[in-house]
């Protein structure tokens, strides 16, 4: 069975890679505004959704391919927290989740001949109070960028993370054991 990964994200092609699932990857390029009012697990769902539907009218659905899709965000207090654009927005984002516990939510769409199927996984992270210097030197190694939240839980960022109530892997992008299944039931992985 063909997986094609529609994210161009390097963490959701690791954590594929370590249940034996090893996608093409074929990053899809839309519009990733959240939409006025729409609630964090709403746009999670509608992005992965997107994203799997680019690729798939790009390639067309055939028999034999399941096209998979995932997006993450950070949600603290009704309000989404998505990919800092620069240190300044970083050091905010950082300084609002800072001591308090925020949710990510992750998305996940499966496409194939047979359908489509979306799962959305959440965990609740418990940051440190981030001191300056802590933060000062977490922002100089450059890892917010590109992630929700401004941290990455698999990197550096780990130091800034108290707790994890829920899947490790839904923080770092893609929640393993909800995703496998989905592939196993599109016979994209073998049963066990």
């Amino acid at each position: 069975m063909r997986v094609v990964l529609a994210s161009r994200s390097p963490r959701r092609l690791e954590l594929l890679e370590r249940i034996g699932i090893f996608p093409e990857v074929m990053p899809a390029n839309i519009d990733e505004t959240q939409h006025a009012h729409e609630p964090a697990t709403k746009y999670v769902q509608r992005l992965s959704q997107e994203k799997v539907q680019k690729i798939a009218d790009e390639l067309g659905i055939a028999g034999g391919v399941v096209f998979l899709g995932a997006d993450t965000c950070v949600e603290l207090d009704g309000v989404v927290h998505d990919q800092p654009a620069d240190r300044e927005a970083a050091r905010r984002t950082l300084s609002i989740l800072s001591g308090r516990t925020h949710q990510v939510h992750t998305a996940v769409t499966c496409l194939s001949e047979k359908g489509r199927t979306t799962i959305i996984d959440t965990a609740r992270v418990t940051m440190v109070p981030i001191s300056t210097h802590l933060m000062e030197w977490y922002l100089d190694t450059g890892e917010s960028f590109g992630k929700a939240g401004a941290y990455g839980m698999q990197g550096f960022g780990g130091v800034l993370v108290e707790r994890v109530q829920g899947s490790m892997s839904t923080v770092i992008g893609l929640p393993l054991a909800p995703t496998a299944h989905l592939l196993r039931v599109l016979g994209a992985v073998r049963p066990e």
